[in-house]
């Protein structure tokens, strides 16, 4: 598969949001072993918010207004700094992009680029703070060096997010209440490194089916 039209853009981000929703408790999880424990009760919410905007409007005109409506649900349910950086990471690339009908194994790479380096610009993360940018950066490049085609591009990227989440686990937090744990925070998996695995993996999961 090369592309997708604009009504399947939006049943995948609707199966993005599932997937993070579901993921609520192991989120909580996650984020109480070194964060404030709060982060999968946000982002579910955040989801929940996104999914409801997408599934109530009918008729998107473009892939660009299916990703603005996701991410402003997110930064406008969420609050905090996740709100700010998973918001970024639906509307940050399509900011100043003409319209697109498809999302093809061209556009979807420059899209995630965008948003990366929109995040990164952000939340002033780099890889290796033990950060969502720790999955997100090898997720797009994954993406950048795999077109042939989406099913392809989408594993490749969902595999690099679960190994970018896996090395969060041997890095020193730079951000975030884990920060003041400093070398106590290593051998624990940051929380939002988790999300953006997620992220991927349901995305994969919806083109895979959608095949």
């Amino acid at each position: 598969m090369k592309s997708i039209a604009i009504e399947q853009t939006r049943e995948m981000l609707c199966e993005v949001c599932r997937a993070v929703i579901g993921q609520k408790p192991y989120l909580t999880e996650v984020d109480s072993k070194i964060g404030d424990g709060d982060h999968g009760i946000g982002m579910a919410g955040g989801m929940e918010k996104a999914e409801k905007a997408l599934t109530d409007k009918t008729d998107f005109d473009s892939v660009n207004e299916v990703f603005k409506t996701m991410g402003m649900a997110m930064l406008n349910s969420m609050g905090g700094a996740s709100g700010v950086i998973f918001g970024t990471m639906f509307l940050g690339g399509i900011k100043g992009k003409e319209k697109m009908t498809e999302l093809t194994c061209e556009n979807f790479p420059q899209i995630m680029r965008d948003a990366l380096e929109a995040v990164k610009k952000r939340g002033q993360a780099q890889r290796g703070d033990k950060t969502m940018v720790d999955a997100f950066e090898p997720a797009v490049e994954a993406m950048e060096e795999n077109r042939n085609s989406l099913e392809e591009m989408l594993e490749k990227a969902a595999n690099a997010a679960e190994q970018g989440m896996e090395d969060t686990k041997k890095y020193v937090a730079k951000f975030g209440r884990a920060k003041s744990l400093m070398e106590r925070s290593v051998g624990y998996q940051d929380a939002g490194a988790t999300s953006v695995a997620i992220i991927f993996k349901a995305m994969k999961d919806y083109v895979e089916k959608a095949d």
